[in-house]
């Protein structure tokens, strides 16, 4: 257990807070159990049991993986730019760099797009890092200019005979997809070579990577209007210009389900809560999602999750 470590966690905290306070951004709390829960097929989720009286509602309840779905709500009912500073759960995810509880920051900035919100996130991340002495520079690139630069192919037209020739180790290709062709790139080629010292705000991913985030045609193709930051090689923050349309969003979450149902997987149930937000009308903004436990291993110099935790998993 590493006390300064603790202690360096409490001045990020109060860090955030005060760096939200400074531009009116008010922090609220939402659920951590739910009805529904998060139907992505690349995110495992914890279900807890309610021993009491449910009155026919459902007694399996869904421990979020982000705060997302419910601060939406809070957005569609007029509660302005807010933040929650908060544990979420992931199940299967243990190890080196990842704990199965953990603390994000998300935040979401009403009538916003994604550059302003770039910027801010980066502002808060230097921020941080100067609590321990470290600057860092900002880079921002699209989807296509990083994978251009390092492979030297498009990823947004490359075959997949293409992307396939162009990963260089073993790997068994058999159900791999296009996409998931485009992430061992990212993670065995691209992401191991940021340059430590630089935050990388990359944006404009493929629209098949959409998750919630609008689609907009930007010259030949059409992109999902989020962005992920990295620092050095470690991602920190995954951000979007948010999807508005309840009918796309179902759609989307019919997708996952039928990709979980091809796996054999569990199908959480989809929010209708966040759904009927969508339809009464959620305002147009941008959003994101900061690993905390992520920021501190890069503010540490550490590579392991567990330096970072009063204790990890294994201790738990």
């Amino acid at each position: 257990m590493n006390h300064d470590a603790l202690r360096l966690r409490a001045r990020l905290n109060r860090l955030v807070r005060d760096f939200f306070e400074a531009r009116g951004v008010l922090e609220v709390e939402t659920p951590v159990m739910s009805r529904a829960g998060n139907t992505d097929p690349n995110i495992a989720s914890f279900t807890v049991e309610f021993g009491g009286r449910t009155d026919g509602a459902p007694r399996t309840r869904w421990l979020r993986t982000s705060a997302e779905y419910p601060m939406k709500r809070l957005l569609a009912e007029g509660i302005g730019d807010c933040y929650e500073l908060g544990r979420v759960f992931r199940d299967g995810e243990a190890g080196g760099r990842h704990n199965p509880e953990f603390t994000m920051l998300e935040w979401y900035r009403v009538g916003w797009t994604l550059e302003p919100l770039i910027d801010e996130t980066a502002k808060l991340v230097r921020a941080a890092l100067a609590l321990v002495g470290r600057e860092a520079s900002l880079r921002k690139a699209s989807f296509r200019e990083v994978y251009r630069e390092a492979l030297d192919l498009d990823p947004m037209t490359a075959s997949l005979a293409e992307l396939q020739a162009a990963f260089r180790g073993e790997v068994d290709p058999e159900g791999l997809t296009r996409d998931d062709w485009l992430d061992l790139l990212m993670t065995h080629h691209i992401q191991p070579a940021f340059p430590a010292g630089q935050l990388l705000a990359m944006h404009d991913y493929p629209a098949s990577q959409c998750a919630l985030a609008r689609v907009v045609r930007r010259g030949d193709v059409d992109v999902a209007e989020r962005f992920e930051l990295y620092l050095g090689p470690l991602e920190l923050a995954n951000g979007y210009h948010e999807l508005t349309d309840a009918d796309e969003q179902r759609a989307r979450f019919a997708r996952d389900h039928a990709v979980r149902g091809a796996r054999g997987d569990v199908r959480p149930p989809v929010d209708a809560a966040l759904l009927a937000a969508l339809a009464a009308g959620l305002p147009a903004s941008a959003g994101v999602a900061l690993g905390i436990d992520r920021l501190l291993m890069t503010m540490l110099d550490t590579g392991a999750i567990a330096d970072v935790l009063a204790y990890g998993f294994a201790q738990a």
